[in-house]
């Protein structure tokens, strides 16, 4: 008789925790990064009032007869389902789709969740605003002029340097590339100056000095007379200070005096063959790219060798000896050769910064120039069930979860990463309000054997008057 008694109060107790978990899962549905509990029960010990026997030549076995005490809670799992992406438009706002944490640290301690709802605080740093934790990951360094991460170091604090500078960088490489028509006429002595336009290709590009100062570059392309498939190009850098600024140009080195001009040399199928320099002995080489190299006063300037004006020195390149991509070319069709690019710019400031699936933060400069910052770290677990809860959304590391395996996104089982969106809460509503009337029947039924089993006590009670 107090079995059932026992048995019906565990029902109690443990359906009545399983009500508790239910009751936070359901609290939690819009909970940003939040992984629902789900309870398990397994039957407690029983006791036994008779063991089993095993057959004899006479007859057969007999079963063991137990009666069971009881139930209890066999697990209460996290489950770590992925929630549905919910898209905010936040460019601090980060969700990862499929395995891993974001790391964040308090002091010494790490802590791991999948809220990505960050911030930047006063001095930059990329925080959980919530709670003032910092978010890791690896800071770029700057190596030979680019910025690199390496991945392999431990993580830091990520810090956003928002209102810094991008200082200017002088051109160094300028590069031209399409058609030069074959068809152009050739510009005749004592040509007039509408038969020098018609006969000239004119192109225009800006570029900047080591002050960020913009300059013209100016080149002009014109048919070598009684010379086929020759054409002369005159390099000027702002020419209408041209006098001042004193353009030369050479093959490797600009130290062959005053010259500005070059000769391009195609073969007859219109591919770019070789570049000569006119009045020396320069040539360039017989297969590969074919660059220039270009230099000009630079205005308000001084050299710290002899106080003349600083001269900046920048390349020009064709493209590439018998290609026809990204190299000038000759064609009977129009013209169409200009400078594609150019690598200098004048000094920016960080306007704005944005992170890709990987978790490299990239910064927008005003001069429209983009440098990497800093890359967010993902953590996985061996066991990510062994995790501890520990408030704010947030799990630390348990003696049953592994320690955490640190990388980037998308590597050894790592998730990619989403910004401007949440990962929102993996509660199913429908699941937690069917579970809750299962768990509510459950603990009725448990109460009715409580009352029965009382009933039975006053019956026994009663027998005797």
């Amino acid at each position: 008789m107090m079995r059932s008694l026992y048995s019906g109060v565990s029902g109690l107790q443990n359906h009545q925790t399983r009500m508790d978990v239910i009751g936070n899962n359901i609290s939690n549905v819009n909970t940003t990064g939040f992984k629902r509990g789900r309870v398990n029960f397994q039957d407690m010990i029983s006791q036994q009032l008779s063991g089993s026997a095993k057959p004899t030549e006479e007859k057969g076995g007999v079963n063991p007869k137990e009666v069971g005490l009881g139930m209890t809670v066999a697990a209460i799992d996290t489950v770590f389902t992925q929630g549905n992406l919910q898209s905010t438009g936040i460019s601090t706002d980060v969700a990862i789709q499929g395995n891993g944490f974001f790391i964040e640290k308090n002091g010494e301690n790490s802590f791991y969740t999948r809220a990505g709802a960050f911030g930047v605080d006063k001095n930059g740093t990329l925080v959980n605003p919530a709670n003032g934790y910092k978010v890791q990951g690896w800071m770029a360094r700057e190596l030979n002029g680019e910025m690199v991460i390496q991945s392999a170091a431990t993580p830091t604090d990520i810090t956003i340097p928002i209102g810094s500078k991008d200082p200017a960088k002088a051109t160094q490489n300028v590069n031209f590339a399409c058609n030069l028509n074959k068809n152009t006429p050739e510009i005749q002595e004592g040509a007039n100056e509408a038969e020098i336009a018609k006969g000239t290709w004119n192109t225009e590009f800006k570029i900047y000095d080591s002050f960020g100062n913009s300059h013209l570059l100016n080149v002009n392309f014109t048919r070598v007379p009684g010379e086929p498939n020759q054409w002369r190009g005159a390099v000027q850098i702002d020419p209408d200070n041209a006098e001042f600024t004193q353009t030369r140009v050479g093959i490797g080195t600009t130290d062959v005096g005053e010259n500005s001009e070059f000769i391009v040399q195609f073969d007859n199928t219109g591919t770019l063959q070789s570049v000569t320099i006119p009045g020396v002995n320069q040539t360039s080489n017989p297969e590969g790219e074919i660059v220039l190299q270009a230099s000009y006063r630079v205005p308000d300037s001084r050299d710290g060798e002899n106080g003349e004006p600083y001269r900046q020195t920048f390349n020009i390149s064709l493209g590439t000896i018998g290609s026809q991509i990204n190299t000038v070319t000759q064609s009977a069709s129009q013209s169409s050769t200009k400078a594609f690019y150019q690598d200098g710019y004048t000094m920016g400031y960080l306007e704005r910064f944005q992170i890709d699936s990987t978790g490299t933060i990239t910064g927008i400069y005003s001069n429209g120039t983009n440098r990497t910052i800093a890359q967010l770290a993902l953590a996985t677990f061996t066991n990510q069930g062994g995790l501890e809860k520990s408030g704010d959304t947030n799990f630390k590391e348990s003696i049953n979860s592994g320690i955490a395996n640190i990388g980037v996104s998308g590597v050894a089982g790592k998730g990619s990463l989403l910004a401007g969106a949440l990962e929102m809460s993996n509660v199913d509503l429908t699941e937690q309000f069917t579970d809750m009337i299962v768990t509510q029947r459950g603990f009725q039924s448990n109460a009715k054997t409580i009352q029965t089993a009382d009933t039975l006590l006053e019956t026994v009670l009663s027998l005797k008057r």
